[in-house]
């Protein structure tokens, strides 16, 4: 059994809602634990899971959840652009078992699609690439 962190961005709460769900179920599926984190946008999602890392609680992996949707300015490709880079910098250096699950899209119809359990279930697939990846690192032997 495996322990999670899931550091979800609450400034859409509904599909934050509808994407921790998916994620819940698919932990609880395969028999792990996990714990919440919530931070206000996706930007701050990289730094809880640093937060995280260097807590003494051993988290086995981390899941990544939120939106970013397109609006009028140019802050959308930030947003988007600069979690995913940090997401990606902490998997390769502290080497974190992390399953990407930060939704960039055009809308809400598009969100809502990613995000709902009987529709793509975004969610439940984060947590699944956070579980194969932490299994991964056990299987190699590395921390």
């Amino acid at each position: 059994m495996a322990h999670f962190l899931i550091v979800e961005a609450r400034f859409y709460t509904d599909l934050a809602d509808e994407l921790a769900a998916g994620a819940i179920e698919a932990l609880e599926a395969e028999g792990h634990t996990y714990e919440r984190a919530s931070v206000p946008g996706a930007l701050e999602i990289p730094a809880a899971m640093m937060i995280g890392y260097r807590n003494p609680k051993a988290y086995d992996g981390y899941i990544a959840l939120g939106v970013v949707i397109r609006g009028e300015t140019s802050h959308y490709d930030i947003v988007a652009g600069e979690s995913s880079r940090a997401l990606m910098d902490l998997t390769l250096n502290p080497g974190l078992a992390i399953g990407n699950g930060i939704q960039t899209v055009e809308n809400r119809d598009q969100a809502w699609a990613r995000a709902n359990r009987s529709d793509k279930n975004k969610g439940g697939g984060a947590a699944k690439a956070a579980m194969a990846l932490s299994a991964l690192r056990s299987t190699m032997g590395t921390q």
